[in-house]
């Protein structure tokens, strides 16, 4: 059995963070264990490729939800990154912090030391902004953030309208003010992505103390009664073990990281035994408190000239793609979303509580061909959901995929918050400086009026914004997985650090948190806490 002093589970947003960090150490060795394959193929690095790597499986996990009443009984297709860089390396490149108020919260819930003021040194830390730095951003870090390569009228048009409905204009929503519309940035440089795999591990491979293996599928941790001394993984087809002198972590996601742990008996004990699997540890919440963001998605057919109409034509195709060959630029720059509204839904509301990605594009859902029309896209998101999934293992073998309920729009709460994001979504489409440029609107439909109506709207119009979060949670009480150093409660030699330990999912995108929290988590590592 191989030994190091670390083995991280997973090569992801996390996982790349926590290999770069801790292997800075040339004392400390480090087994990086990834499932998937190397980031090689091309289009892992070209910004629009998420196009082409969600939902196949050569670099996703292409998990399938099950059935959910609140969405009317849809499945939801949820792409994980299954690849060197996790879901960096297939998500839309959109760099959102989240609220001040939310890592307060955090704290608040009986996790200290995760307050805004403590965690804003570790996304200066991780980032290398091109717009410089300032009291809210770093440069020199190994994850690159810029602004977008790729503008259109339209965005323009969408920008002037909220504006024209009271919503301010704010240049960086990740600065001393969320609340507004602008234009996204993104993790990408020079045109091409920028993944935690690109950024941190790829200047850590050629250290002698870290071991990176690929096709390495984590299916048991091994435990001598309450300690945790290494890991079970296949590799070429093979069962084989790895000890950790000092620490597993688990960076696999809100996805994975809940399954390792159940199928190492690690868990709510009757769900355990309904699997076939022994209890060694209880801990109820393994699993519980999913989270995640349900995006009802607005498209508006135009008079004005959209990318859907450059990538249906197959001659400024070929422009499009010699556009970014000769200057990275252009269309196969494109982020998930130009445009992003932080937003409140009603006047009661605190704090904004809903965003939108606006795209100046239009498909049936991500990842599919775009429209035969001139069109864009107007999603909006609730950003705190009161609903709560979960995440279960129903059967002892590790390679089987756990079941995933979301359970989305199960709490009422909910259901007042996405019915005002879609009043705001019309509000800003019948603006002066867009509603000239609008035909119809093509979904939901303006047959959808009253509230029940919209209600409805929402739960046939809408997709997953992939950002499964808060499955084995950060606290103190019963449910809590981990305590605020990410230490699995009532076992020694584990932690958990991925979104998964998310106690309150924020108030936007997950990809910046989930560096943070590694960034974090490493500093806590090596400083022996």
């Amino acid at each position: 059995m191989d030994s190091f002093n670390y083995i991280v589970v997973g090569a992801g947003s996390a996982g790349c963070v926590l290999a770069h960090r801790l292997s800075t150490d040339p004392a400390i060795r480090v087994l990086l264990l990834e499932a998937g394959g190397k980031d090689l193929n091309p289009w892992l690095h070209i910004p629009v490729g998420y196009f082409k790597t969600m939902h196949n499986p050569a670099f996703d996990w292409c998990y399938l939800t099950e059935p959910d009443p609140g969405i009317l009984d849809r499945c939801l297709q949820w792409p994980r990154g299954k690849v060197l860089g996790g879901s960096s390396a297939l998500n839309g490149l959109l760099y959102v912090r989240g609220q001040p108020e939310d890592y307060d919260r955090w704290c608040r819930l009986g996790n200290p030391g995760w307050s805004y003021d403590d965690v804003l040194p570790y996304f200066k830390k991780s980032e290398d902004n091109s717009r410089g730095e300032d009291k809210y951003h770093g440069v020199g870090g190994p994850q690159k953030v810029s602004d977008l390569r790729l503008r259109r009228p339209i965005a323009e048009h969408f920008i002037k309208a909220a504006t024209e409905i009271g919503i301010p204009f704010n240049e960086d929503y990740n600065g001393s003010e969320q609340e507004g519309v602008g234009y996204f940035q993104q993790t990408a440089y020079q045109g091409f992505r920028w993944s935690t795999a690109k950024g941190f591990l790829r200047p850590a491979k050629a250290r002698s103390n870290l071991k990176i293996l690929t096709r390495a599928q984590v299916t048991e941790l091994i435990l001598d009664g309450k300690r945790v001394t290494g890991v079970k993984y296949r590799h070429d087809g093979e069962q084989k073990s790895a000890r950790a002198d000092a620490e597993v972590i688990l960076s696999a996601g809100a996805i994975n990281s809940p399954q390792i742990l159940q199928c190492s008996g690690i868990g709510d004990p009757a769900q355990l035994q309904q699997a076939g699997i022994e209890t060694q540890h209880v801990l109820a919440g393994v699993g519980k408190n999913l989270q995640d963001h349900l995006q009802i998605r607005l498209v508006f057919k135009t008079n004005k000239r959209t990318l859907n109409d450059e990538l249906n034509n197959p001659f400024k195709q070929l422009i499009v793609g010699m556009q970014y060959f000769l200057t990275r630029s252009g269309p196969l720059t494109l982020a998930a979303s130009q445009v992003t509204v932080f937003t409140r839904s009603s006047e009661t509301v605190e704090r904004p509580d809903i965003q939108f990605h606006m795209q100046p594009l239009s498909a049936d859902k991500p990842g599919d061909g775009v429209h035969p029309f001139s069109a864009f896209t107007s999603s909006v998101c609730q950003l705190r959901p009161h609903s709560r999934g979960e995440v279960k293992v129903e059967s002892p073998d590790p390679l089987t995929y756990p079941k995933i309920y979301p359970n989305y729009l199960s709490d009422e709460r909910d259901w007042a918050v996405a019915v005002g994001g879609i009043k705001v979504a019309r509000r800003i489409a019948e603006a002066p400086s867009l509603r000239n440029c609008i035909i119809d609107e093509y979904a939901p439909g303006r047959e959808f009026q009253t509230d029940s109506e919209l209600l409805d709207a929402a739960r046939r119009h809408s997709q997953t914004i992939y950002h499964p979060s808060g499955t084995c949670k950060m606290g103190s009480d019963d449910s809590a997985v981990v305590d605020h150093q990410l230490r699995v409660h009532g076992l020694e030699g584990l932690r958990v650090v991925d979104a998964s330990i998310m106690p309150e999912i924020v108030s936007g995108n997950t990809n910046a948190p989930t560096i943070m929290i590694a960034e974090k988590a490493a500093d806590m590592i090596l400083c022996g806490k």
